[in-house]
């Protein structure tokens, strides 16, 4: 897990656990991240229903 958190977010788990606002940033582009991607699932469902 601290690998791939470091790679896909820059920051190791140590830091993560750490600093609130390094852990607030993570999860607010966490949360952009999932948004965007049920938008992406969504606009492939419409496509697929054509």
């Amino acid at each position: 897990m601290e690998k791939a958190m470091l790679q896909s977010r820059g920051v190791g788990f140590a830091e993560y656990s750490r600093k609130l606002t390094k852990r607030l940033k993570i999860e607010k582009d966490r949360e952009a991240d999932y948004q965007k991607s049920l938008e992406i699932a969504k606009e492939m469902e419409k496509k697929a229903h054509k």
